[in-house]
C-alpha cells in the first residue's frame, strides 16, 4: 500500500490521481471576465457622449451658493434631463458636455413631484441617449450608473438591478413609485445621471442614494422618465389633478370597519377643504372620511394622489366617505394642480 501511495505522488503527471485534481484552465476565468467587461465598456461608451456635468447657482438671503449633478443628452437639438432636486429655484444653469464644451442651459420643465426636470442648450448634432422599456427590466440584470459622483465627471459604477417597484418619497413629499433599487455605487452628484442596460439603454435616471448604507441606491424608471418629460417639454410642467383638500392617514374603529364592510382599516379625515374648489362643490366638509376613489379603495394620502393622474382632470369621479357614521358617495370633477 506504501508503495502504491509513493507512486501515485512520484508521478503526478500522469497519474489518474493527477488528472482528478487538476484545476480549470485559467483561460475559463479569464473569458468570463472578458465578457463581463465587454458588457460594461460597451454600454459605457455607447452612453458616455450623452452623459453631461451640470453646475448650478441660486442666490439666498443675500448669499449665493452652488452645487452639480448630472443629466444625459435626450434630443439632438439639446434637450437634456435631470433631477428636479438638481436645478430646482436654480438661477443660472451651465452644462459640460463629454467633450469638454461648455454651454449655458435654460430650464425647459421642472416637476419636483417625479423629481424630473428637462433644460436645454442651444445646440444641435448631439449624440443622445436611448431610453429602454423599464417593464422588460429583471431583477438581478446588469446596471450601470454613469455620471459626475462628488465632481469626477464621466465615473462609471457597475452593479446589478436589487428590486423593482420600490416606493420612494420626494422632496415635495410625494410619493415616487416605480422606483428602481440598484448596487451600484451612486454618490452625491449622480443624481440625474442615467442607469443604463449592458446595452447602453437608460432603464432609469439615478435619484437617490441611502448615505449610511452600501450597495442601496435608487433610480426613476425609464417609463416614468417617458411619460414625464414628454410633458415637460410641451408644457414646462406635468399636469396632476387635484381635489382640493387637506387631509390626514387615520385609524378607523373596527366596528366602522365591519359595519361598512370595508377594505382597509384607514382612511383619510378630511382637515381642511378649499374655498371654491372641486371639494368643496362635490360637498365634502371637515371631518368626512374618504375611503374610496371612484370604487377604488384609498387607504391613505398617497393612495388618493396615485388616482389623480392627469387623465382625472375635468373628468367627473365618484369619491365615497363617511359622514357621521353613514356612507355616501359624491360626483366630484378634479382640477389641474397649480
Amino acid at each position: 500500500m506504501a508503495s502504491r501511495i509513493k507512486e501515485l505522488f512520484a508521478d503526478e503527471t500522469g497519474s489518474e490521481f493527477a488528472a482528478s485534481r487538476t484545476a480549470p484552465t485559467p483561460v475559463d476565468d479569464a473569458s468570463l471576465l472578458d465578457a463581463y467587461s465587454q458588457a460594461v465598456v460597451f454600454a459605457a461608451e455607447k452612453i458616455g457622449h450623452s452623459v453631461v456635468y451640470v453646475e448650478v447657482s441660486h442666490a439666498r438671503g443675500g448669499r449665493r451658493s452652488g452645487g452639480s449633478g448630472s443629466g444625459f443628452v435626450l434630443t439632438p437639438d439639446g434637450f437634456i434631463v435631470t433631477n428636479s432636486h438638481v436645478v430646482h429655484d436654480a438661477d443660472s444653469i451651465r452644462v459640460t458636455l463629454a467633450d469638454g464644451f461648455r454651454a449655458p442651459a435654460d430650464l425647459v420643465g421642472d416637476d419636483p413631484h417625479s423629481d424630473l426636470a428637462v433644460i436645454r442648450v442651444r445646440t444641435s448634432g448631439l449624440t443622445h441617449a436611448a431610453l429602454a422599456d423599464s417593464q422588460a427590466i429583471r431583477v438581478g440584470q446588469l446596471a450601470i450608473a454613469v455620471g459626475n459622483p462628488l465632481g469626477f465627471q464621466c465615473s462609471v459604477t457597475a452593479g446589478v438591478v436589487s428590486a423593482l417597484g420600490r416606493s420612494l418619497r420626494a422632496q415635495s413629499g410625494r410619493l415616487m413609485d416605480d422606483i428602481i433599487q440598484t448596487d451600484a455605487s451612486l454618490n452625491p452628484g449622480n443624481s440625474g445621471g442615467p442607469l443604463i442596460n449592458s446595452r447602453g439603454e437608460v432603464i432609469g435616471v439615478n435619484t437617490a442614494m441611502i448615505l449610511p448604507a452600501q450597495g442601496i441606491a435608487f433610480a426613476i424608471a425609464s417609463n416614468t422618465v417617458k411619460r414625464v418629460v414628454t410633458q415637460l417639454i410641451a408644457y414646462g410642467k406635468f399636469r396632476r389633478s387635484s381635489i382640493g383638500v387637506a387631509g390626514q392617514n387615520v385609524d378607523l374603529p373596527r366596528w366602522l370597519v365591519r359595519d361598512h364592510d370595508l377594505l382597509e382599516e384607514t382612511a383619510i379625515l378630511v382637515a381642511g377643504v378649499e374655498e371654491n374648489g372641486p371639494a368643496r362643490q362635490a360637498g365634502l366638509a371637515e371631518g368626512d372620511l374618504i375611503v374610496a376613489f371612484d370604487d377604488v379603495p384609498v387607504a391613505s394620502i398617497d393612495d388618493l394622489h396615485a388616482q389623480l393622474g392627469d387623465d382625472r382632470v375635468g373628468v367627473p369621479a365618484t369619491i365615497t366617505v363617511i359622514r357621521d357614521g353613514h356612507r355616501e358617495q359624491l360626483t366630484i370633477v378634479p382640477t389641474e394642480l397649480a
